[in-house]
């Protein structure tokens, strides 16, 4: 006999919560990513040159109309009006037979646009092999390209679309979830001080020993325990609030100049100086004339070479006291006149002299 669960209420926290649905995820409750490859017709011209380059497109038409009874490997094929394409969708966890979902439609070969193109029906495969979805239909593309003569026009990305509702699902996954006697959580960031709150919180609605957190990203809940089904548990639970820790973690992008700063960061007790030195070197090179009616002399180019060597007078020294917080860090730097690719390198500056009680991640 299933025992009932009692209503949840909880008070309201000042602090930034988060549900358990959104920080984890539920063992089994997972999309899959399906693949195939398929044909686009009905282009206008846009399509492979089955001639020249796109060999593959012209072996899969001529391969498709032998299977429609049509025999065209004696015939010199010219269109332009097919294309080959890769198709992609992501199957949704407890996906039903005969259920719908979307599709991207993707060119492979030289296509310029698959505006007004229709897929002929694809199987789409997972990741073992077999078939999952069928997918076919109309294509619909966010850009367009045109051209004439002398100029041509694209906007956005014509060889690329999608088919809303545009395969059917042929096959489910095998997954019942109602079968399970214990069911893991799965943390998309793994902490321990999180599991560990997961499992209090958890234990605090539904009893002790109902969830045990087994690791930094796991959380396992004994649901014949409490002669509770999964389903029912998991709805449950997924709405609980927890404050999630967060690493001290500075990530940096050196190649946009982005700088994340995590709110645990704190500093030591360091002097920071920035220094503004600038060269600027000007070349202006000057023309040598001879004097007039002169039988010997020639022109000539006379370089003038100007180094101009700046060093800012406005140099400051600051002091970072112990415990810096995140607020004060980026005060005190923006008190130098910082900008974010500086404040990249004067990071990494205060993490080498062990200042900085955080780690440092370069992308």
């Amino acid at each position: 006999m299933a025992m009932a669960l009692p209503a949840m209420t909880w008070p309201q926290s000042a602090q930034a919560v988060s549900r358990i649905k959104d920080i984890a995820t539920f063992e089994g409750v997972r999309e899959n990513q399906l693949v195939g490859y398929g044909l686009v017709v009905g282009l206008n011209g846009t399509g492979d040159d089955l001639k020249k380059k796109a060999v593959f497109t012209r072996e899969s038409l001529i391969g498709m109309l032998d299977r429609l009874g049509v025999n065209a490997r004696s015939t010199d094929l010219e269109t332009k009006n097919v294309a080959a394409v890769m198709v992609t969708a992501t199957l949704p966890p407890f996906a039903r037979q005969g259920s719908n979902i979307d599709i991207t439609v993707s060119s492979l070969g030289d296509a310029t646009s698959l505006q007004g193109g229709t897929l002929l029906v694809t199987p789409m495969l997972g990741a073992d092999g077999e078939i999952y979805a069928v997918g076919q239909g109309q294509v619909t593309t966010g850009g367009f390209s045109a051209q004439g003569q002398a100029e041509s026009v694209v906007k956005g990305v014509p060889t690329s679309g999608r088919i809303s509702n545009g395969a059917v699902v042929e096959r489910e996954v095998p997954f019942d979830i109602s079968a399970l006697k214990n069911l893991k959580i799965a943390l998309r960031n793994p902490d321990f001080t999180t599991s560990r709150r997961i499992a209090d919180a958890i234990n605090g609605i539904a009893g002790a020993g109902t969830a045990t957190a087994i690791d930094s990203g796991t959380v396992e809940l004994n649901v014949g325990l409490r002669g509770v089904d999964p389903a029912s548990l998991i709805t449950s639970i997924e709405q609980l609030p927890i404050d999630p820790d967060t690493p001290a973690r500075v990530v940096v992008d050196e190649t946009t100049g982005v700088i994340v700063i995590g709110d645990n960061v704190r500093i030591s007790k360091v002097a920071i100086a920035q220094g503004n030195l600038t060269i600027r070197v000007t070349e202006t090179p000057q023309v040598s004339q001879p004097s007039p009616f002169s039988s010997t002399g020639v022109t000539a180019v006379v370089p003038r070479t100007n180094i101009n060597v700046q060093e800012g007078g406005n140099q400051k020294l600051e002091v970072l006291q112990p415990g810096v917080s995140l607020e004060d860090l980026v005060a005190g730097l923006n008190s130098l006149g910082i900008g974010p690719r500086d404040m990249i390198s004067i990071l990494q500056s205060i993490r080498t002299a062990g200042a900085l009680q955080a780690d440092i991640v370069v992308q």
